[in-house]
């Protein structure tokens, strides 16, 4: 299927509730659908002042590393949503991970190699 890149626009939840749109950030970011998480480099964390909550151990591609955990303001194709997210000293792009996949409502079609609208789950049982 190769890569799949989309268009995101990412800022502080801050900033977009009190219509500082200015401060978010639009580029280029590859869809990984192996990774939990999405994960942004150190120096996008820094340009939109995310805090840390703290720290998350992952399995990478190097190995097991320990990455700063913070939470974002992500937006693909008008759709939005506040997701966990985690932040890479080594890596110098923007990764969508299956959280924020899920949370927007869009999956990857392996025939087209593009996102595509899917269905949102709460399953609940009633008693």
């Amino acid at each position: 299927m190769g890569h799949v890149h989309v268009r995101v626009k990412l800022a502080n939840p801050r900033d977009v509730k009190e219509g500082r749109v200015e401060k978010s950030i639009e580029e280029r970011a590859l869809v990984d659908t192996r990774a939990t998480f999405t994960t942004i480099p150190r120096a996008l964390r820094e340009k939109l002042a995310l805090p840390i909550l703290g720290k998350t151990k992952v399995r990478t591609a190097s190995g097991i590393e320990v990455l700063d955990q913070s939470y974002m303001y992500t937006e693909i194709d008008g759709k939005f949503a506040v997701t966990p997210t985690l932040i890479s000293e080594k890596s110098d792009r923007t990764l969508i991970g299956v959280f924020t996949l899920e949370a927007l409502g869009l999956a990857v079609d392996p025939t087209t190699g593009q996102l595509k609208e899917t269905e949102i789950l709460l399953l609940l049982q009633s008693v």
